[in-house]
């Protein structure tokens, strides 16, 4: 079977085949047209998911060596996210998918963060716990099957990857904010600086980053470097204070759930720092991360978790609607 997956929920374009299990295209456009705003504006990237889609669907389907004939199925991402930019992706895949006369499915797209991982691992068994992190949503699941999960803890204000961007802003580092700072604090001591951790009750699955925020933006109101502090030891200081909420609260789902595995999904997977704290943290646990090309929002997510769904006779349906604030669950 050989699907098409589409992905416009943020600001990537980005579209993918799968076919069988295996990724023979993956092709995103990132709208770097962003960072001279300091984050994502709505109304520009649904004019550049517009401009650029039927590019991105032809080389998709160039680098796989396939035509339009000879697709099987088409999935693409219809919430959560930015409702115009959803909304230009789920209007050219059911166009496309009324033109070719083929099955067209709508996909979660924080679960293909979370499915993604079987890419990386195809032996990964149910149920596991993923930690789900990314720049609006920070959340534990306890997933015992497809479409079977049990949320066990999110967090309460920011989410990680918001609390990178924000603090990326504070430090003057630019946008995107996890790898400026993640690319800053390599310099920096981590424990230059102690930060506030929110939440840290003993028994507390739950995260807040919001007092962290606040806290770097008073500290910086009066900062002055240092030989003893500088800048990158600020970014190390502050990351190390998100990814120790992070792992803590990840340790302690482990223990309380006995699962054999983890996963990590979502954009901030991709920091290097988080993956070897978390690697340190959790033991005698297994823990998978995405290959970095997937941890980001890409189509290779979509068109795998597509391809997963058909094949558990989900139906196609042309009659759904995007969803800016859909659920996991």
């Amino acid at each position: 079977m050989t699907v098409l997956g589409i992905e416009t929920s943020c600001d990537e374009t980005a579209a993918s085949i799968c076919s069988d299990g295996k990724i023979l295209s993956s092709i995103i456009s990132s709208q770097i047209i962003h960072s001279s705003f300091g984050g994502v504006v709505p109304e520009i990237a649904s004019r550049e998911h517009e401009r650029m889609l039927n590019s991105i669907v032809s080389n998709s389907l160039s680098d796989a060596n396939l035509k339009l004939g000879d697709l099987d199925a088409i999935a693409v991402t219809n919430g959560p996210g930015l409702a115009g930019a959803l909304l230009t992706g789920v209007s050219f895949a059911k166009g496309l998918a009324l033109g070719l006369n083929i099955p067209l499915i709508p996909i979660n797209h924080l679960e293909a963060h979370i499915f993604v991982n079987f890419l990386a691992d195809p032996t990964l068994e149910y149920p596991f716990l993923c930690l789900l992190v990314s720049g609006g949503h920070t959340q534990l699941w306890l997933i015992n099957d497809m479409e079977i999960y049990e949320l066990l803890g999110e967090t309460r204000d920011d989410a990680a990857g918001e609390a990178f961007d924000k603090g990326s802003r504070i430090l003057g580092l630019g946008y995107p904010g996890g790898p400026q700072i993640e690319k800053t604090a390599q310099y920096g001591n981590p424990n230059a600086i102690v930060f506030p951790r929110g939440l840290m009750d003993p028994d507390s699955l739950e995260f807040s980053f919001s007092g962290l925020k606040t806290s770097l933006l008073y500290f910086m109101d009066d900062f002055q470097e240092t030989p003893d502090c500088r800048l990158p030891d600020v970014a190390a200081s502050y990351q190390q204070a998100i990814i120790e909420s992070l792992s803590e609260k990840l340790a302690r789902a482990v223990e309380k759930n006995g699962v054999k595995t983890c996963v990590v999904a979502g954009g901030v997977a991709a920091n290097s720092r988080l993956r070897l704290v978390l690697k340190n943290r959790i033991k005698n646990v297994r823990i998978l991360f995405p290959d970095l090309e997937y941890c980001t929002d890409n189509a290779a997510m979509v068109s795998f978790l597509g391809e997963l769904k058909f094949k558990n006779s989900e139906k196609s349906n042309l009659l759904f609607s995007v969803l800016p604030n859909l659920k996991l669950n």
